[in-house]
């Protein structure tokens, strides 16, 4: 196996591997021309979307700046968007549903280090070449949710259809449909209702 294919299987992989850091390079400095570019410019904007998040049908409205590992391991649905400081660390894939509000200095971050320090720590090659491995998990946010300011949310965890994030929160474990969520840990503080509603014509 290749080291990416290591790195999607959420496998122990080198990040250090030639064709990876090519590919991270390449995300960094397409997210860097993109936080260059300005708000009345949005063709110029897209085109560089296209490519940075070129395995995702739907292209998001990004506040910049934004950051990503990759770039191409991040796929959005119809509608998305995200405020100011977006950062994902799409190492392995991150799923984003329609009508997801991400708010600003929101962190997506999929990788993941081994517990034991002597996995974790770096180590040298029998060429002398000094590296370290980590692994990562995917995320998935579904449909219809809104992540508030501050939000993190650790690798391996999916937020359910209809969920909302509060501001500040560190998300570890998966939150069931239409739940209210929020605290560090982030947990289930009640589900959301018709009691919910602000406009009757919906």
């Amino acid at each position: 196996m290749t080291e990416r294919e290591k790195m999607i299987a959420g496998m122990l992989y080198d990040p250090s591997d030639k064709e990876l850091n090519a590919s991270l390079i390449k995300a960094r400095k397409l997210a860097r021309a993109y936080n260059q570019i300005d708000e009345d410019e949005p063709q110029k904007r897209e085109e560089i979307l296209k490519e940075l998040l070129c395995n995702s049908l739907n292209l998001p409205y990004l506040q910049a700046p934004i950051y990503f590992d990759y770039g191409c391991n991040t796929t959005f649905g119809k509608f998305c968007s995200t405020n100011f400081n977006f950062t994902c660390l799409d190492v392995c894939p991150v799923h984003i549903g329609d009508n997801v509000f991400i708010g600003p200095n929101v962190t997506l971050a999929t990788p993941m280090h081994p517990l034991l320090p002597e996995e974790r720590n770096v180590r040298q090659d029998e060429n002398g070449r000094y590296y370290n491995l980590e692994y990562a998990k995917p995320i998935t946010i579904e449909d219809n949710c809104w992540l508030a300011s501050n939000v993190v949310v650790c690798g391996g965890v999916t937020i359910k259809e209809g969920c909302v994030i509060g501001a500040g929160s560190v998300v570890t474990r998966d939150i069931p449909p239409y739940s209210l969520a929020a605290g560090n840990p982030c947990r289930v503080i009640r589900k959301l209702t018709d009691e919910d509603r602000m406009d009757s014509s919906f």
